[in-house]
């Protein structure tokens, strides 16, 4: 679901960039001990030189789902059974799949389509494999988030950028943030959604109310850094790039994790949903 140089195209706003670091995705047992948030066990489930990227939990299988170059430099989605510590390749395209989200049936992952002629369409691949369903296609996509079984949280590229939800039933879509980051989530035990908001005065960490599309602010992201993960008590946890770093809603301050596995360059973080195990994006 590591960032040597490699041509992958980055999700921004405007046009598409070539080039981004090379990553690995780390595999680590996770779990709370006396009001601390404990990471260990380290294992490298990528080691495969180039980009391994956008980890995703399924949310009721041991598997993890992520983004990965192939020789030519096309991004596939794979995923990986840590009960098993078999990988499988999920797609095998011509075109450019990121962001693999497991579908609300379980039946599908939904993920970005990128096309050679730069469209970013949204679709699904059924888990049993199969051809695509194309779900939107009417705009430049770079990331979702599912509300529920019919609605999309989408991030938008554009001038500016815009955060979006879009009715795949009806095809209508509404504007609901500017400015987003790429860091899309569920929030635990609430009915509500995460973005992180980049305004001019810092970055926010905010709710989305799917019900009224309404938007309030939650805290202020680790500055710079818009790549968070919630864990299932509601904390949230982040990074500075090099420390782990966690938040816990009535507080005032991020506290450091201690974790110290010689990580660089840490960005997208993803946690199990039984709170367990948590994937981290580190440097080549």
């Amino acid at each position: 679901m590591a960032w040597h140089i490699v041509a992958v195209l980055i999700f921004g706003s405007g046009n598409l960039i070539l080039a981004q670091p090379a990553t690995e995705i780390y595999l680590c047992d996770l779990s709370i001990d006396k009001d601390k948030v404990v990471i260990s066990k380290p294992v490298n489930i990528t080691n495969h030189p180039g980009y391994d990227n956008q980890p995703s939990f399924h949310p009721t299988q041991p598997v993890l789902y992520y983004a990965s170059f192939d020789k030519s430099g096309r991004s596939e989605i794979m995923s990986f059974n840590f009960a098993t510590g078999g990988s499988t390749q999920m797609t095998n395209t011509t075109e450019r799949e990121y962001s693999p989200t497991i579908t609300p049936d379980e039946k599908y992952f939904s993920c970005i389509i990128q096309r050679d002629n730069n469209a970013q369409d949204l679709g699904k691949y059924p888990l049993s494999g199969g051809p695509p369903v194309v779900l939107v296609n009417d705009l430049i996509v770079g990331y979702h988030v599912w509300l529920d079984d019919h609605r999309v949280l989408l991030f938008v590229l554009g001038e500016p950028a815009t955060l979006q939800v879009y009715d795949l039933n009806s095809g209508q879509h509404k504007i609901v943030g500017t400015s987003p980051g790429r860091s899309l989530h569920r929030i635990p035990q609430r009915a509500q959604f995460s973005f992180v908001e980049k305004g001019e005065s810092g970055w926010s960490v905010r709710s989305l109310d799917p019900a009224t599309l309404q938007t309030d602010h939650i805290f202020q992201a680790i500055p710079g850094h818009e790549d968070i993960a919630w864990l299932p008590n509601g904390w949230i946890i982040s990074s500075d790039g090099n420390k782990l770093m966690v938040f816990k809603p009535g507080g005032h301050s991020w506290e450091e994790v201690a974790f110290d596995a010689g990580l660089k360059g840490i960005t997208r973080l993803a946690v199990e949903a039984s709170g367990k195990h948590i994937a981290i994006v580190a440097s080549e």
